[in-house]
């Protein structure tokens, strides 16, 4: 049996095509049209459209700053790496990654799996923070493209995984190698913030743990590095009108007393847009024009035990033994049967 596994993502354009960069915004706002409230279809594509172009110019400057976004090349070199770890392992896998919104999409890498004699899938959505837009959504799109290309084949979904050990000694070693580079020690002026990425209060509303999930994993890293008096702000898109997660980063930066401030981004495992330009460029304005030292720890996307932690993470599915002996549980975010976390509660 040959197993692949399909690591989803948002995506992102690697270059600054006007034409790209609308469709990508407008599939994006279409597939989140609920928040605005009843529509019909026709309306909420031509509401979409009309915001997609409003935010287009906005964004082709920011990657136009940054060179054009790195994230496939990223997760080409996760999916690549995760299939090394696997067959060092001794399993037989093919890895494959497949973007919500920008090519290579889910549907093409279904398409791939499928010409590769694939017979049975794992979906993995590389979002470290289970959130409904990303996390769900991924795998609620990975169903439905194996429906549209009509390929009936066994599917396993991994959702929550910010409790994996491994991935947790990741990012707090991450900080504190960078902190030891740049001469930096937590206090005596220096205060970690961390960056979130924000979602619609309307998702909170309707149940998602999101925000829980954020200020969990903050909690267990910052007492790890032994950082008692830290910050945490979002990264909100305000777009539309209607409530995001607060407090926003903007916001944390403008009222935070210190003397510098190292900015951990705890929802990326890419580097893209949101941290190369949203972080490095803008929110470092804002600090430096409050007379703030800024620095910004990078993305450990390549970090050989993360790729391990991911591969401990699809290993019961690839070898075939029961997932909850792996601490997986039912998701209860996603409650769809074969979909596994580490967030469900265990049986007492």
């Amino acid at each position: 049996m040959t197993t692949g596994i399909v690591l989803l993502n948002f995506g992102e354009p690697s270059e600054p095509e006007r034409d790209v960069v609308v469709d990508y915004l407008e599939r994006i706002f279409f597939a989140n049209a609920s928040i605005e409230g009843e529509t019909t279809e026709a309306e909420a594509r031509e509401r979409s459209r009309q915001l997609a172009e409003r935010r287009a110019p906005g964004l082709m400057e920011e990657y136009e700053e940054i060179g054009g976004s790195p994230l496939i090349d990223h997760a080409t070199t996760q999916a690549t790496m995760l299939a090394d770890e696997l067959d060092r392992r001794g399993y037989d896998v093919e890895t494959y990654y497949g973007m919500q919104y920008t090519e290579p999409f889910i549907t093409d890498a279904i398409e791939a799996a499928r010409a590769d004699g694939v017979d049975h899938l794992i979906g993995l959505p590389v979002y470290p923070l289970c959130g409904p837009s990303t996390t769900v959504q991924s795998l609620d799109e990975l169903d439905e493209a194996l429906d549209e290309v009509g390929w009936d084949v066994p599917v396993d979904g991994l959702t929550g995984w910010h409790k994996h050990p491994a991935y947790n000694r990741v990012r707090i070693d991450n900080i504190r190698a960078f902190l030891d580079e740049n001469d930096l020690s937590l206090g005596d002026g220096t205060k970690l913030v961390f960056s979130a990425h924000g979602t619609p209060q309307y998702y909170l509303d309707e149940g998602s743990r999101y925000e829980q999930y954020v200020e969990e994993f903050c909690g267990v890293v910052a007492t790890a590095l032994g950082a008692d008096d830290y910050e945490l702000g979002y990264q909100n898109h305000e777009n539309r009108d209607v409530d995001w997660t607060e407090p926003d980063i903007e916001a944390v930066i403008e009222r935070v007393e210190t003397d510098r401030v190292v900015v951990e981004p705890v929802s990326f495992m890419h580097e893209q847009s949101e941290t190369l330009s949203e972080l490095d460029v803008e929110l470092r304005e804002e600090a430096e024009a409050e007379g703030l030292d800024f620095y910004r720890v990078p993305i450990p996307y390549d970090d050989e035990r993360f790729v391990g932690a991911l591969a401990d993470l699809t290993e019961p599915f690839v070898a075939g033994y029961d997932p909850e002996y792996a601490g997986l549980r039912q998701c209860e975010c996603r409650d769809e049967p074969g979909t596994m976390c580490l967030n469900a509660p265990h049986d007492e």
